[in-house]
């Protein structure tokens, strides 16, 4: 197996790196070699501290999230604060660089599918240079149907017809949260995956300790 899955979001905040780190943990455990990446945050490196946690230390902090910024806003303006510029070509390098290295690697986007990372690129941009996988993570809430519809329009047609979509439980679930998957599935004619909220401490072991997680994630990686 050699993949490149593209976590990428309706948003901020969404569930990204919680999906991120349990398929790290997930495909380590059927005896894959994983990187997952956080290449570019900003507002702190937490989202990138948790994925070294899922690897089991076999990637160190700064390969996992070489760029990072203080600032919590698009990490291009972040950037900009800092007089700092990132652009495309080293971003795909370090990449590229694991690829060659592991089975399988996982790439987090930061915020939203155009949210701005860099000089002239955002997640849409890396994953058609990467030829990666887009998974699309959304919050199961009101407004989610827009969401996910809009950031699979956004993806180029090559990509949309791979991308895959989770829907994330929020902490306190709404009354539209049963019926979002359904309609989502209704008018996109793909499988739409659930996972449940998982608390603000999860640990990916536990929380893979549940067949209906690994069900979920097994189908998830089609």
């Amino acid at each position: 197996m050699k993949s490149t899955l593209f976590i990428t979001g309706t948003g901020t905040g969404v569930g990204k790196t919680v999906l991120t780190a349990l398929l790290a943990e997930f495909l380590r455990r059927r005896g894959l070699r994983v990187a997952a990446l956080k290449p570019i945050c900003s507002g702190g490196r937490d989202d990138a501290h948790i994925l070294h946690t899922a690897l089991g230390g076999t990637l160190p902090l700064d390969q996992i999230n070489p760029w990072y910024f203080r600032a919590a806003i698009a990490p291009l303006l972040a950037a900009r604060r800092e007089r700092r510029r990132v652009t495309l070509a080293p971003v795909l390098a370090h990449i590229r660089a694991h690829r060659r290295r592991f089975d399988a690697v996982l790439i987090e986007g930061a915020g939203g599918l155009l949210s701005p990372l860099g000089v002239g690129f955002d997640s849409r941009k890396l994953i058609t240079a990467l030829d990666a996988t887009p998974i699309i993570v959304a919050s199961s809430q009101l407004g989610v149907v827009n969401q996910v519809l809009l950031t699979l329009e956004a993806l180029p047609a090559g990509r949309r017809r791979r991308a895959r979509v989770a829907l994330m439980a929020p902490p306190s679930p709404e009354a539209t949260a049963s019926s979002n998957a359904r309609l989502l599935r209704e008018l996109t004619g793909r499988p739409i995956r659930q996972l449940p909220w998982f608390g603000q401490d999860f640990t990916p072991g536990k929380v893979l300790a549940e067949p209906r997680v690994n069900r979920t994630l097994a189908a998830l990686m089609g």
